[in-house]
């Protein structure tokens, strides 16, 4: 079971691709390794997916998938995962996260929606959910404007999540979900595991913004338990 004594996050952040492969992992490396120096958490990084065994991950508390995509494990690192996640543990999970392991629907349910295309980068309205007050959003303003790569999803996301912040989508062009909102960022518990979404991320200068970075932050904390 999960240590309810720690007091400071450990992270796995995971940005294996067996597909495409989004040019700002670079950043978001950067900024995990910044942050790691910044707060002295551990933070580790890895493409390798047999870092996913039972024994290697007790060294964690938080798992983030930055920009992960297409299929990556094999059965064993599965159950691995799945045990580390049912043991209570946390999962971050950025952008191209939900373009990850789409036939594997253990996963599709936790991460809660499946990545089905997108428009060009752009500029939208984000709405957040004041009412909520989760670590990752309670810092963000009732509207944002931010620049991104707004993902439509193959279906609406899950009914067992609770969506933090919906997109505008008469404030952006092209393909849409058919509604003036879509959900964009999502948080929810799942098999004893404590579950964040973000569909933001795709661009280098995400991992620059004070928003996003402390978006990111205070996911981790409520992912490990500590907020």
């Amino acid at each position: 079971m999960k240590n309810t004594t720690q007091k400071e996050p450990s992270l796995l952040v995971f940005s294996k691709t067996s597909s495409f492969r989004h040019p700002s992992i670079s950043s978001g490396v950067n900024y995990f390794s910044e942050l790691k120096k910044e707060t002295n958490w551990k933070i580790d990084l890895s493409e390798d997916a047999t870092d996913f065994t039972l024994e290697n991950l007790t060294n964690y508390n938080v798992i983030v998938f930055l920009n992960t995509t297409g299929n990556l494990f094999d059965e064993n690192q599965k159950k691995a995962f799945q045990k580390y996640i049912e043991n209570g543990n946390g999962f971050v999970g950025i952008h191209a996260a939900s373009d990850t392991e789409k036939e594997w629907s253990w996963f599709t349910n936790m991460i809660g929606a499946t990545f089905k295309d997108h428009p060009k980068v752009q500029e939208a309205k984000v709405f957040f959910d004041k009412s909520s007050e989760h670590p990752a959003i309670n810092h963000l303003k009732k509207e944002e404007i931010f620049k991104d790569e707004w993902y439509n999803f193959l279906k609406p996301v899950a009914k067992h999540v609770s969506v933090l912040a919906t997109v505008d989508e008469s404030s952006y062009e092209g393909k849409r979900m058919d509604t003036k909102n879509h959900p964009i960022i999502w948080f929810h518990h799942y098999n004893g595991g404590r579950i964040f979404y973000t569909g933001l991320g795709h661009t280098n200068e995400s991992y620059a913004d004070a928003r996003f970075q402390k978006m990111i932050k205070g996911a981790i904390l409520w992912a490990a338990n500590i907020k």
